[in-house]
C-alpha cells in the first residue's frame, strides 16, 4: 500500500485508553510515515485528540459515550456491572454499526480499536461486516466474578463464553494485541468448560509489553520537572481520578485527610484532578485546594510529585511504576479488572500500595500518605516499549 488509510477507534473508557492509543500512533508514524490516521472517539477523548492535532471524522458526533452511562450507575465508589451491561447493550450495538458505516463510507485499509468488544461481538454474530483487517488492543483476558453470588458468577461465565467464542470465530480477521506481560494473563481457565487463558493468549494474542507515552528516563530528575511546572520544594501529593467520573468520592476522602496532613506537614502541597463529571457537582474539598478538571500531560506532574493517590486504573498505575513513584491506589469496587488484574500486576512489580475505599478513614489515609511520602521505589526491568512493538505489528499488517 502506498498511502494506507487507518481508522483508529478510541471510544472505550477513560483517558488511559486514548493516551496509549495516541502513543501507538506516534510510534507508528516513525516506522511508517506514509500512513494516514483518522479517528473516531468518545467526546472527552476527541477533545484530547483535537488538542494533539489529530484528524477526527465527523462521525465522532454519533459515538455512544459509555462514560456517560457509567456516570449514571457509579455510586459511592461502586460499579454495578450487571446494570452497566444492560444499559450499554444498545449503545454497543450502535457503535458497532457506526464502525461498519464508517468503513463503508471511507474504505479504510485497516481498523485499529482499543477494546472494541462491541465490534468483535457484532462481527462474530454476523450483525456487521467489515471488509478490511482489524487490530484490537486489550489489557485483560477473561472476566471475573468478585463474589459467590450465583447471578454474578453466571454473568461472568456468559461473558467469558461469548468472548472466547468471538475471538475464535473472528481470528482470521482480527489480530489481538495484549498490553502487558505474559504473567499478566491469568494462569487459569476462562471459566468451567472454557479454554485456559494463557494457552488461549499464546494462540490468539500478540503480547507487546506496557505502553507509556513518554520516555521514563527523561523524567527521573524530579527537581528539573518541578522547575518546569512551577512547583516549589515543598512536599507534593497528586490526587487524581484518571479522567472519568469514577473517583469523585476518593478525592473527597483525600480532601478530608488534607487538614490532618497539614498539621504534620505544614507546607504540604496537594493537587486534585477530577476529570469529566457529566453534570455532577465537583468534589467537595477544603477551601484553597488546588483543583483541576484536566491537566495536560499529567504524567509530568506525577514525575514531580512525592506521592500520588489514584483510582486503580491500568494506565495511570503503569505510568507511576515507570516513573518509580510511590502511590496509593484504590480499586473501584466491583470493577474486576482493577480489583484483580491491575492490583495483581502492581503487587508483582512491588510498586503501589493497595487501599480499600470503604474501610479507609481520613486519619488512616493521612497516615498512609505520611508513611509513603517520598518512599524509594525499586522495580525490576519492565518492558515499557509496548507502543513501539504495537506500531511495528501494525506496520507489518498494512505492508502485507
Amino acid at each position: 500500500m502506498s498511502n494506507p488509510e487507518i481508522l483508529f477507534i478510541s471510544w472505550q473508557g477513560g483517558m488511559g485508553h486514548v493516551t496509549r492509543d495516541l502513543a501507538i500512533v506516534q510510534a507508528l508514524r516513525k516506522v511508517a510515515p506514509h500512513v494516514k490516521i483518522h479517528w473516531i472517539a468518545h467526546p472527552q477523548a476527541a477533545r484530547f485528540l483535537r488538542q494533539a492535532g489529530e484528524t477526527l471524522l465527523p462521525e465522532c458526533d454519533r459515538v455512544a459515550d459509555y462514560n456517560r452511562i457509567g456516570a449514571q450507575i457509579i455510586d459511592d465508589f461502586h460499579l454495578d456491572l450487571v446494570k452497566y451491561a444492560k444499559l450499554t447493550d444498545a449503545p454497543k450495538r450502535q457503535n458497532a454499526r457506526l464502525a461498519e458505516q464508517v468503513q463503508t463510507k471511507y474504505r479504510f485499509d485497516l481498523i485499529v480499536g482499543d477494546e472494541i468488544y462491541d465490534v468483535l461481538l457484532a462481527l462474530a454474530d454476523g450483525e456487521i461486516h467489515l471488509d478490511c483487517p482489524v487490530i484490537m488492543i486489550e489489557d485483560f483476558i477473561s472476566y471475573r466474578s468478585l463474589t459467590k453470588n450465583p447471578v454474578m458468577r453466571f454473568f461472568a461465565f456468559i461473558k467469558n463464553r461469548s468472548l472466547a467464542r468471538s475471538v475464535e470465530k473472528t481470528s482470521s480477521q482480527i489480530m489481538h494485541l495484549f498490553v502487558g506481560e505474559p504473567e499478566d494473563v491469568p494462569d487459569r481457565r476462562f471459566d468451567y468448560f472454557l479454554p485456559h487463558c494463557r494457552d488461549f493468549a499464546h494462540k490468539y494474542y500478540r503480547i507487546v509489553g506496557y505502553i507509556v507515552r513518554f520516555d521514563p528516563q527523561a523524567y527521573y530528575d524530579q527537581n528539573a520537572v518541578r522547575q518546569k511546572l512551577g512547583y516549589g520544594p515543598e512536599p507534593l501529593v497528586i490526587c487524581a481520578t484518571g479522567g472519568t467520573v469514577a473517583g469523585k468520592e476518593l478525592l473527597e476522602l483525600c480532601g478530608r485527610a488534607y487538614p490532618l496532613l497539614r498539621q504534620e506537614i505544614p507546607d504540604l502541597h496537594m493537587v486534585f484532578v477530577y476529570g469529566e463529571l457529566y453534570g455532577k457537582e465537583p468534589p467537595n474539598l477544603p477551601h484553597g485546594a488546588d483543583l483541576y478538571s484536566f491537566l495536560p500531560n499529567i504524567y509530568e506532574h506525577y514525575a514531580a510529585c512525592d506521592l500520588a493517590v489514584i483510582v486503580g486504573g491500568g494506565t495511570t498505575s503503569i505510568e507511576l511504576t515507570a516513573l518509580r513513584k510511590p502511590f496509593l491506589f484504590f480499586p473501584l469496587e466491583n470493577q474486576f479488572d482493577q480489583q484483580c488484574y491491575v492490583a495483581q500486576r502492581i503487587a508483582r512489580h512491588g510498586a503501589g500500595v493497595r487501599m480499600d475505599y470503604r474501610s479507609t478513614t481520613p486519619e488512616q489515609l493521612a497516615q498512609a500518605i505520611v508513611q509513603n511520602l517520598g518512599r524509594t521505589v525499586n522495580v525490576g526491568p519492565i518492558p515499557f516499549d509496548g507502543a513501539q512493538k504495537a506500531a511495528q505489528l501494525i506496520a507489518r499488517e498494512i505492508q502485507a
